[in-house]
């Protein structure tokens, strides 16, 4: 039975329709929806998460309200992530969220309604995967969708001559995947997507505090840990932080203090993980490539490239300079939209098929 989630809850949003025109970017990512308009910057930065009441089957939030909720709802009510891995996991909600951002992006601007959207999905994703989320944004509203790889939308977006016949690295650290990528003359030369990312870590982190500590911990706490305290070279003395959970063995609430070299600890397998990922991209590309990049350095982007050190791991790890963007969070973000506003100077870049074609036309 189809869901109808946003109805009730996108009714309180009013629309002015002064004006049209607006092309957006989208990244829809595991973690966090951004959308950026070229000129205006950012105007949407909200969690991936929607909660629902069971009982009526309709939304009760959307992003920032409905992130409170994670891990303190009744039992009714939850609070999901639609999306798993970079992908669509629940069409249907995934459609209502995007609805709802739509429409307040309407709203932010002034507008009845969207020249065209472009959304990034991760590399490697498959024809299945990328028909998911086109087709969820046609039904949210939008008129024009066009897909981008997000590691080329990073590149664009922290500014790499893309186009150029010259070897440019960019890894993009997001939520729930890392695309490891070498690009020149506007395409992927080598690339690689692993799901070693923001969740993977938090994942470790929970793991880690309930074998060392036997307290067990919430995603959120989690998160704020990874925020506070993750450091690939931890420092001396080790900060620290206290953290509340409940303890495996009495069942009772307990405060503990977890350090920097406990979160190492939890992380280090993952972010080896993903070095060892790098090295393999690199052995497998053209030694000219490798020559620019040796030149030029690697860019990290996402959220995982605001982890102290690794930066400098990396470049240890692999002897080739390591460099975080500038703004990495809205890396792929800004890239959509400059490609939205400039969709005729990027049409070899956008992912297409014959339905994209045939809109187009």
């Amino acid at each position: 039975m189809a869901l109808n989630l946003f109805k009730s809850f996108s009714k309180n949003i009013p629309l002015n329709t002064k004006s049209k025109g607006f092309s957006v970017g989208i990244d829809l990512g595991t973690a966090n929806t951004l959308v950026y308009v070229d000129g205006k910057g950012v105007i949407i930065d909200e969690p991936s998460v929607v909660a629902i009441n069971q009982k009526t089957n309709q939304v009760v939030a959307v992003g920032n309200q409905a992130k409170i909720m994670l891990g303190k709802t009744p039992s009714h009510i939850s609070a999901i992530r639609p999306l798993v891995d970079g992908v669509i996991s629940d069409f249907e909600v995934t459609e209502e969220m995007l609805a709802y951002f739509i429409r307040k992006t309407l709203e932010i601007l002034k507008i009845s309604s969207l020249q065209s959207v472009v959304i990034g999905v991760p590399y490697g994703v498959t024809n299945v995967e990328r028909r998911a989320v086109r087709d969820a944004a046609y039904n949210a509203g939008s008129r024009r969708v066009f897909i981008i790889e997000e590691p080329i939308a990073a590149a664009i977006g922290i500014g790499l001559p893309i186009k150029e016949a010259e070897g440019n690295m960019i890894i993009d650290i997001g939520g729930g995947t890392a695309d490891i990528a070498i690009i020149s003359l506007s395409g992927i030369v080598r690339g690689k997507n692993l799901k070693v990312a923001g969740d993977r870590f938090n994942t470790d982190i929970i793991a880690y505090i309930r074998n060392e500590y036997k307290v067990l911990v919430g995603e959120k706490s989690a998160e704020q840990l990874k925020i506070q305290l993750s450091n690939i070279i931890p420092s001396n003395p080790p900060l620290e932080s206290k953290i509340r959970g409940r303890d495996l063995v009495t069942g009772l609430p307990k405060e503990i203090v977890v350090t920097e070299e406990d979160i190492h600890d939890a992380i280090h397998i993952s972010a080896d993980s993903l070095f060892e990922s790098v090295k393999e991209v690199l052995e497998s590309t053209p030694p000219e490539v490798v020559s620019d990049i040796m030149e030029h350095g690697i860019y990290l982007t996402g959220g995982g490239a605001l982890i102290k050190g690794l930066d400098e791991a990396l470049s240890e790890y692999i002897g080739i300079k390591v460099v975080v963007s500038a703004d990495p969070l809205t890396a792929v973000v800004r890239g959509a939209g400059i490609i939205a506003a400039n969709i005729e100077n990027y049409k070899d870049i956008i992912i297409e098929n014959e339905d994209e074609l045939s809109i187009r036309r």
